[in-house]
């Protein structure tokens, strides 16, 4: 009952947990290398290697899927399965003939539509009412792999990406063992994909500058689903800002004036209707409400964001 699990950020972590959990014999874990973080550099771990360490799990962190020690070590491990969850990294075609029964991937989306590595954020950017997991053989196509197990999930009005993955997170778990339960007892067959796809591309941080020309709705749907990464932005006088929390209001403005200061929130025209700030982070400062904000900056009426 063998796993060699891949996955790197804290999205992956509840399903590491769920596997050991079910009993799964985990031999080992490959996740990212560490990265320098902050003004210091100095290397952090992934969550899932923290979360490895911290259960006695052996871990592995190949700078290359092509690193022939790695690749010499994983296929003496002879796992049964392969399991990955945002790992991060395209698998070779060795690596994937590794596992005896069969590599597995947890994909954050009801495949094929949103094919890629940022399906959640662009679900929420898009307005889509739900999307899902998905879990599926892996091959060499990105994520078009058999179809095994798909579960639906509602993206509320106000989710952000970090309010919906938290939530998917947790259930992606409980999937992936009743996945590998099929398998292994031959009652689940895998599927061809069918319908049509899409590819969604990986956010970059200057995805998240907000085009004050684009509608109120869409403005909302934009700000919820680049939060907390990269952060929807714009800029005030020269100080770009990130709005972390907003929302969309009846009236008309000219696309990035400030139309209104009330106490706590002031409004933004858009292309078509309003967009009230509730909540922002200056570059270099903590997130903070608007009512703080304005506090140390005099806004008014007529001010334009860039």
């Amino acid at each position: 009952m063998s796993v060699v699990f891949f996955g790197s950020p804290e999205f992956a972590v509840p399903s590491l947990k769920s596997l050991l959990d079910s009993g799964e014999q985990i031999a080992a874990v490959v996740t990212q290398t560490d990265k320098p973080v902050g003004r210091s550099g100095e290397p952090v771990p992934p969550p899932v290697k923290e979360f490895a360490l911290q259960h006695g799990l052996k871990v592995l962190q190949p700078a290359s899927m092509k690193d022939e020690a790695f690749l010499s070590e994983l296929e003496a491990i002879k796992p049964e399965f392969i399991v990955v969850v945002a790992y991060g990294r395209i698998l070779t075609q060795r690596v994937l003939d590794a596992p005896t029964i069969a590599p597995v991937n947890l994909h954050a989306s009801l495949l094929p539509r949103y094919r890629g590595s940022s399906p959640m954020p662009w679900a929420v950017i898009n307005g889509e009412a739900e999307t899902g997991l998905t879990t599926m053989i892996i091959s060499i196509g990105l994520d078009e792999g058999d179809i095994l197990l798909q579960e639906k999930h509602e993206i509320l009005p106000d989710d952000t990406t970090e309010s919906l993955a938290e939530r998917m997170s947790k259930a992606g778990g409980p999937l992936l063992v009743k996945t590998l339960k099929g398998l292994r007892e031959g009652t689940l067959k895998p599927i061809p994909q069918a319908g049509e796809s899409n590819y969604v591309p990986m956010l970059r941080k200057d995805d998240g500058r907000i085009d004050w020309s684009r509608p109120a709705r869409e403005l909302y749907n934009f700000i919820r689903g680049m939060h907390p990464w990269p952060g929807a932005f714009t800029f005030l006088d020269g100080t770009r800002i990130k709005i972390l929390r907003a929302k969309r209001v009846p009236g008309s403005g000219e696309p990035g004036v400030i139309v209104k200061v009330a106490r706590d929130f002031f409004e933004v025209g858009t292309g078509d209707g309003l967009i009230e700030v509730c909540e922002l982070q200056p570059e270099g400062k903590k997130p903070m409400f608007a009512r703080a904000f304005m506090m140390g900056r005099k806004l008014a009426e007529g001010m334009k964001l860039e």
